[in-house]
Formats: C-alpha cells, sequence, structure tokens
C-alpha cells in the first residue's frame, strides 16, 4: 500500500497594493467634487431658477454663504468625532472598525476644504456682508462683524495646518504630525465661535450648533471612558476573524 505524502495546501499570494494611499479621493474624486460644488454655486445665484423679487435676489448669496459654512461645520464635527473614536488606546486591537472609520476622518478635509471655498466665495460675493477678499483671508480688515470674521479665518488657517501635517508627515520630525492633529478640537472650538458670531440667525439655528456641540461631548466622553476603564466596547466586541 503507498502512502501519498502529505502536502500543506498552497495559499495563493496575496494580492499586490494599489499604487496611491489607501482610502485618498483620487483624480476622478477631485473632479466630481469641483463639479457639485460648482452646481451648488451657480443653482445658488440667479442663473438657474431667477428670483421672483429683489428681496429674494439679494438672499440668494447669503443664504448659499450659511448653507455651505454650516455644511463645512457639520462635516468638521464628524470628522472630529470619527477622530477621537479612532485614538482610543484599544485601537491596535480593534483595526477592522479603524479601516472602516479612517478614509472617511480622512478624505472629510477635502470635502471640508470644498466647501469653504464656497463659503468664501459667497459671502465675497454678498454685497451686504462688505467682506472683500482680502478681509476674508487676513484678519481684521472685514468691514462687517471684524471680530467674528477674524475668527472664522484663523480656524481656517488652524485646518489647514492640521489637514496638511497630516498629510504629509513624513516631512516632519516623528510624533510633531500628531501635536498639531490635536488642534483639531481648537479649530472645531473656533467654526463654532465665527458661526455664531457671524450670523445673524444663529439663536433660530441653536439647536444645529447644540447637536454639533454634543456629539463631540459624547465622542470625548467615551474615549475618557475608554481611558479609564478596561472593558469592552462596541468596537472590540467585534467577532473576531479566524486566522
Amino acid at each position: 500500500m503507498s502512502s501519498t505524502p502529505l502536502v500543506a495546501p498552497s495559499r495563493s499570494a496575496p494580492p499586490r497594493p494599489k499604487s496611491g494611499v489607501p482610502g485618498r479621493i483620487g483624480a476622478g474624486g477631485f473632479v466630481a467634487l469641483a463639479a457639485a460644488i460648482g452646481i451648488l454655486i451657480v443653482f445658488s445665484t440667479d442663473q438657474i431658477v431667477p428670483p421672483t423679487s429683489a428681496h429674494q435676489a439679494d438672499l440668494r448669496l447669503w443664504l448659499a454663504a450659511r448653507a455651505t459654512g454650516f455644511m463645512a461645520l457639520f462635516l468638521l464635527t464628524a470628522q472630529v468625532v470619527f477622530g477621537l473614536v479612532l485614538s482610543h488606546p484599544t485601537n491596535k486591537t480593534t483595526w477592522r472598525l479603524s479601516k472602516l472609520l479612517f478614509p472617511w476622518h480622512e478624505n472629510a478635509w477635502v470635502f471640508i476644504l470644498a466647501f469653504l471655498g464656497a463659503h468664501v466665495v459667497a459671502t465675497v460675493a454678498d454685497g451686504y456682508a462688505k467682506v472683500s477678499l482680502l478681509g476674508a483671508f487676513i484678519p481684521g480688515l472685514s468691514e462687517y462683524r471684524t471680530p467674528a470674521i477674524a475668527i472664522g479665518t484663523l480656524s481656517f488657517y488652524a485646518l489647514m495646518v492640521t489637514g496638511l501635517t497630516a498629510r504629509y508627515t513624513r516631512l516632519l520630525p516623528k510624533g510633531l504630525w500628531l501635536k498639531l492633529h490635536r488642534f483639531g478640537l481648537v479649530v472645531l472650538g473656533l467654526a463654532w465661535a465665527h458661526g455664531l458670531l457671524a450670523g445673524t440667525d444663529s439663536v433660530a439655528l441653536a439647536a444645529a450648533y447644540g447637536g454639533s456641540f454634543l456629539m463631540v461631548v459624547a465622542a470625548s466622553a467615551y474615549r475618557y471612558w475608554v481611558v479609564r476603564s478596561v472593558r469592552t466596547t462596541f468596537s472590540t466586541s467585534l467577532p473576531q476573524e479566524d486566522a
């Protein structure tokens, strides 16, 4: 009786990694994003649907500025919340959750910049606001609510610092990008202050600002809870894959 030698089953070679950084938006995504923002700007003015009155025409750019500003604030809130969840100390043992959240956390920065660009364009184009291009980018030069606009400008620059240093970590000393990245909470705080002080409808939209604040508080509480307690979290309770 001949014996058949036991041969270990061969495993297929792992797929070669794709070029570029996984999860990052490519050129096609940027084109689609630019097209979407362009359509939003055109629709917000009187290029598609003409206004029915002079008052409605005056409100078009103001509404566009507020809408794009609030969208940027919402995305910034989501980015900070995802960052807080991703930074919990059990992250190394919950990599599958991180793989799901990290692309959203990273790519939100691109969409925030896109909506901020539309926000600045609409604000500068709005004659009532009296915010010039220099006033939008140099703190203290805006005629309209100078401190509030200055806070918004500082928030934009702080966002650029945290975003760019996170994207180009190899160009910085080890660990520096993370220290700068933690200023994301400062960016969000400045954005809250800018929206509340610059908007004439802040009281009516208090629930939106409050909801954004509560989301960040909840994420911060969750991270603190994980740090102080050795217990199963919603991410560590995920089923493990077979080896």
